[in-house]
């Protein structure tokens, strides 16, 4: 039985964590200074919940920005809700964190990325990019050996 640490995902647990307790610390005390968040999310997260119209226009993902007006910021353990403006009509988002693609603040020049473990797998398993590979590998010219020995002093 083979078995090894997931640092991947145990990594992904702790940047989400560490979401949870900036928004919590946000809910609580208000943006300090110039922070302001861009969220990136996957819209079509099982969980995550947004206006029909909203998940027309954003049929796969959506950057949120949480900086000068936002409502009714409530932090979870499995994500968050807020109420945002969206061109004077006010709507209600919940992103779980497990929905998050990217989290920055570009006031301090931080961001964080997750790398999805299904694109991953996707990329393994895609036999195109499997013949891909291949062809490439059967199309490439013979090497040339190129002696250096005439350059050496």
């Amino acid at each position: 039985m083979s078995r090894s640490i997931d640092y991947g995902n145990l990594m992904h647990r702790a940047m989400r964590g560490l979401i949870q307790e900036v928004l919590a610390d946000v809910r609580d005390n208000g943006l300090p200074g110039a922070h302001h968040f861009f969220i990136t999310f996957d819209t079509t997260h099982p969980d995550a919940r947004l206006a029909d119209w909203l998940k027309e226009r954003y049929p796969s993902e959506m950057t949120v920005v949480m900086q000068h007006w936002f409502d009714n910021l409530e932090v979870t353990d499995d994500g968050f809700s807020v109420t945002l403006n969206f061109g004077d009509s006010p709507e209600t988002l919940y992103v779980p964190y497990d929905s998050i693609q990217t989290f920055v603040d570009p006031s301090v020049e931080f961001g964080l990325r997750f790398e999805t473990q299904e694109d991953d797998d996707a990329e393994e398993n895609d036999p195109s990019s499997e013949t891909e590979d291949s062809t490439e590998e059967n199309n490439k010219p013979d090497a040339d050996v190129v002696s250096l020995d005439s350059f050496r002093k």
